[in-house]
């Protein structure tokens, strides 16, 4: 039997004074009331109260023992109240796992606008381009960009990871551009290791068709931030997420390649682990980012235009 509902069943008793009363507050028969004390005396080895036609009586025993019971619950209660405060209100340390480049520049800003209204929560930030295990390094959150591998984790999708094939301005001048995905093969192109098919490009073609091509080039690395510097000095080719290369684009320092040949889009996730109760805190941060990111995230969005006023001349108005 629950011994906390016992102890309950039991201060209801004392409180009230009868057992079918407190049988009554409780939606409890008399004879599920008796059943709690019995439970309770057996389990003390004493007499809890002296009951008579009239009326109840604590015994020695049951009096000290009705103070502690009253504490106890009080306690409990208040430990129950402070854990639905935790739940309700974000709070606390949070530790968080992302890509290195999208950390840096859309990451940081959207945690620095987080903590501004939040202001019980802390926030411990560890930016790499591997996949980390949650559970085995204590993170709460992860970044992931890219098919989520099968597993025990929920997932909350943030946004959509589009990416384009790109080059500098001067690379093409050099060496052309391609115009479909079998002329890649005479380009220098730049591998990001962490590509789910290494070494190979999917593009889906003017017919829906999906088309792949096995690239080469002197460049492969763990970062697309150092990819796109590099392409930028019109060395080589580089297969981009347009959170890296959007103002690139924009701006003309990237051109963009095959437009008729779109890579396969993905998306990006917010996991963290299964959990009974989700935690006020993860949620809060999980939500705060799929707001501001959205489906038609800012690094997609093309460039606002701005007008400068120019001076007036002296004299003229």
């Amino acid at each position: 039997m629950d011994r906390f509902q016992s102890m309950a069943v039991f201060t209801r008793v004392v409180a009230s004074g009868s057992l079918s009363k407190a049988g009554r507050e409780l939606g409890m028969s008399p004879a599920g009331v008796s059943h709690h004390l019995r439970a309770l005396e057996d389990w003390l080895g004493a007499r809890l109260l002296n009951r008579t036609t009239r009326r109840l009586a604590l015994t020695e025993v049951g009096a000290g023992f009705h103070a502690r019971c009253v504490r106890i619950l009080e306690e409990v209660d208040e430990a129950r109240s402070a854990a639905d405060a935790l739940q309700a209100t974000p709070r606390g340390l949070l530790r968080v796992n992302a890509p290195i480049t999208f950390g840096m520049r859309h990451l940081a800003p959207a945690i620095a606008d987080y903590l501004a209204t939040h202001p019980e929560m802390a926030i411990d930030i560890t930016l790499n381009d591997r996949r980390v295990d949650l559970l085995e390094e204590g993170f709460d959150v992860a970044i992931r960009i890219g098919t989520l591998a099968d597993s025990s984790l929920i997932a909350r999708r943030l946004a959509p990871s589009r990416s384009v094939l790109c080059a500098a301005p001067t690379y093409v001048e050099r060496f052309g551009a391609p115009s479909s995905p079998s002329d890649l093969t005479r380009h220098q192109c730049f591998e990001y290791t962490y590509r789910s098919t290494p070494g190979e490009w999917r593009f889906v073609g003017p017919k829906g068709k999906e088309e792949s091509v096995r690239i080469r080039g002197r460049l492969t690395a763990t970062n697309g931030e150092l990819l796109r510097v590099v392409a930028l000095r019109g060395l080589g080719l580089t297969l981009a997420p347009t959170f890296i290369v959007g103002e690139d684009l924009a701006a003309g320092r990237l051109v963009r390649l095959m437009p008729g040949y779109e890579p396969a889009e993905v998306a990006i996730h917010a996991v963290y682990p299964q959990g009974r109760h989700l935690s006020a805190k993860i949620r809060s941060f999980v939500d705060f980012l799929a707001a501001r990111f959205g489906k038609e995230p800012a690094w997609d969005q093309p460039p606002r235009k701005t007008h400068r006023r120019l001076p007036t001349a002296p004299g003229l108005r």
